[in-house]
């Protein structure tokens, strides 16, 4: 049986793996990490490709290790001198730079070796701990850790769900399988915020006065996607002091700047429409008509206004699905075991993140207690704290 088993090995799974290893002295073949991904943070360079992202959103204090100033120090040495690449303001690394400090630590403490390539279909509760059962076998742990989000569940708008079944060639930035090339011909890009932005800009730059962006409404200019008073006592002692999760919920969606850009990325995206590299429309698709020759891939696309766009390639960067995550057997575990949840369907959990005796959560999970900041990089490195108390 093992010590800990973290189910999700995104950034939340890989960073916990690392702290707890590193940090919290637990030895490497007491811990898996289940994901279905053969190595680390494989969505995360999936996505962050298929964005043409350029530099983070957060500050390099934000990495992958528990040490906020590790980044810092990796920039100088041989190795990670030639990335020291940073955007103002709060220092923000460069993607390539990032990526390399993480696969440093990735190899440095061999954090690939404590990987189980499986998915979790079921959970059991144990005299001692919990059985997880995945689609290669079952997992035994004394502790488990839920630290997966709805990275598998793009949202799509039912206009375009409806358009795709139909055979539209539209497909979403954050589909696993979706591997974004050159489009030849028009392309629409659909979104409202920061990874719509990056994506119609790298997109404009390859193929200038073919792509359209369609916002529902004018970019809205936020630094990071909540305040920095959500990782202080500023805001967080009023958020612990309610006591009505409904209330909690509503807190964090006022608080989650959903659909909005950093003053960099707004430029980059004004600098393109007035060069006449992307054509910018404020306004919401409602209905695709499909080319009456087969043989055309080319779309219309109906607006709310009663215009209309034509595309030959319609991308959707519309984030993902906000539900709870975990499916159908999270909701039998759930039920099963009596989990406490809110209204809202998320777990109710102490302030070690404890849903249950030796079961723990991470990510959106885990929200409703460390609040709106929970999905981020400083949302695990706050779990993990917390998650830490119970050794």
């Amino acid at each position: 049986m093992l010590d800990w088993l973290i189910i999700g090995g995104g950034i939340h799974g890989t960073y916990l793996s690392l702290y707890l290893t590193r940090r919290r002295n637990i030895s490497p073949d007491r811990i898996q990490v289940l994901d279905p991904y053969p190595q680390p943070l494989a969505l995360w360079h999936h996505f962050t490709a298929n964005t043409g992202m350029s530099y983070l959103r957060s500050s390099h204090a934000h990495n992958l290790h528990f040490d906020p100033f590790s980044l810092i120090t990796f920039t100088r040495t041989r190795a990670g001198q030639p990335l020291a690449n940073f955007i103002e303001p709060y220092g923000r690394p460069s993607l390539a730079l990032f990526n390399a400090h993480s696969q440093l630590l990735i190899e440095r403490y061999k954090l690939d070796t404590v990987r189980e390539i499986g998915r979790a279909q079921g959970l059991q509760r144990l005299t001692n701990g919990w059985r997880v059962e995945t689609d290669s076998g079952s997992l035994e742990a004394k502790n488990v850790i839920l630290a997966f989000g709805n990275t598998e569940r793009p949202y799509w708008p039912s206009w375009a769900r409806e358009a795709q079944t139909s055979g539209a060639n539209i497909h979403h930035l954050f589909d696993p399988t979706y591997n974004r090339t050159v489009p030849d011909g028009e392309t629409l890009v659909i979104g409202g915020g920061i990874t719509a932005a990056q994506v119609a800009t790298t997109l404009s730059l390859q193929s200038p006065g073919e792509v359209t962006l369609l916002m529902r409404h004018e970019p809205r200019l936020h630094q990071f996607d909540a305040d920095l008073g959500w990782i202080t006592h500023q805001y967080l002692d009023n958020y612990h002091q309610e006591t009505d999760y409904t209330r909690r919920r509503e807190m964090i969606r006022a608080a989650r700047h959903r659909g909005s850009m950093p003053n960099d990325i707004a430029r980059e995206l004004d600098q393109a429409v007035q060069h006449g590299l992307l054509n910018l429309r404020i306004d919401e698709g409602i209905h695709v008509r499909l080319a009456d020759n087969k043989q055309s891939k080319s779309m219309t696309l109906e607006l709310a206004s009663g215009e209309n766009l034509k595309a030959d390639h319609i991308i959707l960067a519309t984030g993902f699905e906000t539900s709870r995550p975990g499916g159908v057997w999270l909701d039998t575990a759930v039920s099963q075991h009596a989990l406490p949840t809110a209204p809202d369907s998320f777990p109710i959990v102490d302030q070690r993140l404890c849903w249950s005796p030796g079961l723990f959560v991470s990510g959106s999970l885990a929200e409703l207690e460390v609040g709106p900041v929970a999905r981020n990089f400083v949302g695990v490195k706050l779990a993990a704290e917390r998650i830490g108390d119970s050794l």
